[in-house]
């Protein structure tokens, strides 16, 4: 999906808070929202054609797919409903701070990302159209002034990969009792372990979709 210049100035400027989500606390410990059937058959990410947004420091494409992939399958892992779904993510762009000018244009780091769920057994998408999400990073003392002051890149990285799937779920949350049914019979429950594999016939299209959005997020 296009990033829109609204998007890239404001990251360039510092500005992001005022456009972007905030995770909150990104910690496994404890129970998770229940989500009805909702069962991890792949955590599907396309990182290819990531846009850098504003002065950002270097991240290859193998290195967001690892991260957001681990992130992924570590926080929907969590549920054993009786259905699987598929969650597909195209990283639309990333800004990994660099250090500027303290207060005024101290940029903040960030990821867009475009995602669509997908249900296994009736072999298409849940939401139609892509859900973009815009991703801060978690602020603390090291991180309002910037974070390319007072962390690496790598550590940017994982903050924002952790936030990243967090928003996701979030999002997930919000629609829960639409798409996975209502609680009780069949409540997804938290359990340890990787996410389980799926067999789904389901899961070429959703890679063969995910990448078109890549592709179109490269074109524009």
């Amino acid at each position: 999906m296009r990033i829109s210049k609204l998007f890239q100035g404001a990251f360039a400027l510092g500005l992001a808070a005022t456009l972007a989500g905030c995770a909150g606390d990104t910690s496994l410990e404890g129970p998770a929202v229940p989500l009805g059937d909702f069962k991890l058959g792949y955590a599907i990410v396309v990182t290819e054609n990531a846009q850098k947004i504003g002065p950002s420091r270097e991240a290859s494409p193998d290195e967001w797919k690892e991260l957001l992939t681990r992130d992924l399958e570590q926080r929907f892992g969590r549920y054993d409903g009786d259905k699987f779904y598929h969650i597909a993510v195209n990283l639309d762009g990333y800004a990994l701070a660099v250090p500027g000018i303290p207060v005024v244009l101290s940029p903040k780091s960030a990821t867009v990302v475009s995602v669509t769920i997908w249900d296994d057994a009736a072999g298409g998408k849940i939401n139609e159209e892509p859900n973009q999400i815009t991703v801060l990073e978690s602020l603390s003392g090291g991180t309002i002034l910037g974070s390319g002051y007072t962390k690496s890149r790598e550590e940017q990285m994982a903050n924002l990969s952790r936030n990243t799937a967090k928003l996701i779920e979030d999002w997930i949350v919000e629609n829960r009792l639409e798409w996975f049914g209502e609680d009780g019979t069949g409540l997804a429950k938290l359990r340890t372990g990787a996410a389980p594999e799926s067999e789904g016939p389901v899961l070429d299209d959703a890679l063969e979709a995910t990448d078109g959005a890549a592709d179109t997020t490269s074109d524009n």
